[in-house]
């Protein structure tokens, strides 16, 4: 197995400027699975979770993050997850044997913004296509479409470039210039309609954090918009994290995130529009525009509440913790469960 990571990492090496990087940050439910630490899990991630690694703070600035440039929160941290660090041949050799065994399902990269980044998202995937057949999803910024490009021909096969705030306003003062950073919401749709072509509809996803100070309503906008464009959006439920600018603020409420999620699941399958939903004069939902027995029929079936996103994606307590209460559930709601949540909607 070794000599055919020393091999590739020739190869990489003569082709690429900075070659497969030394290290790799491995989400701490993931390194379980992968047998690099020992630990028990109440839900076992079924998607590789791998971080880039570097020195420091990301470029960027994100109000919510914890590798913000300004941020004073730990460098193994994103969101509420620990993610140690790691030899990069040791992790992808457990990756390997993990895959074989059907452990993991795909592989997920959260690449952090600095110069080397793309150099290094090109040979980890390139590697990885080398040990393990398993899909990858990046989640990075590209900045051009040069690099979405390079991104595809290194064997990506889902891209995801992160909107985060449901509003350029938001959006502006959370990632963009008002918070010291260096994204605009202009740009970031111009990077996912240079992916839709790139890599196609259905491959390319955008992520959605409910609770920065939008109205249900906006939140459901923007999940309607992205599904037209042909982009996926995944819910995440905004988490407080000591050091960051935005360690503060408090998490959305239960109910309101329950209500948009069963939004964006009919708007997804393609069962409602906004148009045909109802909402408050303070932007809250409701009514969907379905019968009580529709809408029974739709939470009766869990999938509203389960972890939205790439297919075997789960993210086990990413946004919570494991004593709840649960935004995402990681696995199909129970139906001990399922009442809990008819009971939280009420």
């Amino acid at each position: 197995m070794f000599s055919h990571y020393f091999s590739s990492i020739l190869g990489v090496a003569m082709t690429e400027p900075f070659g497969l990087p030394e290290h790799i940050r491995v989400s701490l439910g993931t390194a379980i699975v992968l047998e690099l630490l020992k630990g028990k899990l109440d839900a076992k991630p079924t998607t590789a979770y791998f971080m880039t690694y570097k020195r420091g703070k990301c470029l960027a600035n994100c109000g919510f993050c914890p590798q913000a440039r300004n941020s004073k929160s730990s460098t193994e941290m994103l969101s509420r997850v620990t993610w140690p660090t790691f030899s990069t041949l040791r992790t992808l050799n457990a990756l390997s044997t993990a895959s074989k065994k059907e452990r993991m399902k795909r592989v997920c990269i959260q690449a952090l913004n600095y110069p080397e980044v793309f150099a290094h998202i090109e040979a980890l995937v390139r590697e990885i296509k080398n040990v393990a057949q398993i899909p990858v999803s990046v989640s990075c910024q590209p900045l051009n479409r040069e690099n979405i490009v390079r991104l595809a021909n290194a064997g990506v096969n889902r891209l995801g470039i992160a909107l985060d705030a449901s509003t350029e306003m938001l959006f502006n003062n959370i990632k963009g210039k008002k918070a010291g950073g260096m994204y605009s919401w202009k740009d970031q749709f111009i990077h996912l309609t240079q992916a839709l072509d790139v890599f196609g509809e259905g491959n390319v996803s955008t992520h959605i954090i409910v609770g920065l100070g939008e109205t249900e309503k906006q939140a459901i906008e923007i999940i309607q918009r992205c599904v037209e464009m042909g982009v996926l959006p995944a819910l995440f439920a905004f988490t407080p994290v000591r050091g960051t600018a935005l360690e503060n603020k408090l998490p959305p409420e239960l109910v309101s995130y329950r209500r948009i999620q069963i939004a964006r699941c009919l708007i997804v399958s393609g069962t409602i529009k906004v148009e045909n939903m109802h909402f408050s004069r303070k932007g809250g939902i409701t009514g969907y525009g379905l019968s009580n027995e529709e809408l029974t029929k739709v939470i009766d079936s869990g999938l509203p509440f389960r972890t939205s996103g790439c297919t075997d994606c789960n993210r086990p307590f990413y946004n919570e913790k494991p004593s709840g209460p649960l935004y995402n559930y990681p696995t199909k709601p129970t139906k001990k469960e399922i009442e809990k949540i008819k009971r939280e909607l009420t």
